[in-house]
């Protein structure tokens, strides 16, 4: 038997807007939507670091149920995100949002589930 400790989401977004990619604010608003209609919990205010043109923009922000991840390369037009989360829950409509926050064309989305360990045994 197997424990599972979490579900795992990564996201590659192609085809987004590059101004959008290198802009912090749009980032943030996608965060914040993410955290906010998943129910996550922040422990610590995210934290962001913007590149240089071309460069992009990567953000952290560590939750309860573990983090949220983002990379974005504007001048590929693309945009990564990685959710773990350690409680079950629904997967965000990320085609959806990331179309509309993000301009993207495409949204490969793939999840694993994580930590499948052995159970105890039992005595």
């Amino acid at each position: 038997m197997e424990i599972p400790t979490g579900t795992e989401w990564m996201v590659d977004a192609t085809g987004c807007d590059a101004l959008k990619l290198g802009d912090l604010d749009t980032l943030k608003k996608v965060f914040n939507a993410i955290v906010h209609e998943l129910h996550l919990q922040p422990v610590a205010e995210p934290q962001w670091k913007k590149f240089p043109p071309p460069g992009g923009v990567t953000g952290m922000q560590m939750l309860r149920e573990s983090h949220l991840t983002c990379h974005t390369f504007p001048e590929h037009g693309l945009a990564t995100f990685n959710l773990y989360c350690c409680k079950p829950r629904e997967a965000w409509p990320w085609q959806q949002k990331l179309a509309q926050l993000l301009m993207a064309k495409e949204v490969s989305v793939r999840s694993l589930l994580r930590g499948a360990a052995p159970a105890p045994k039992p005595g």
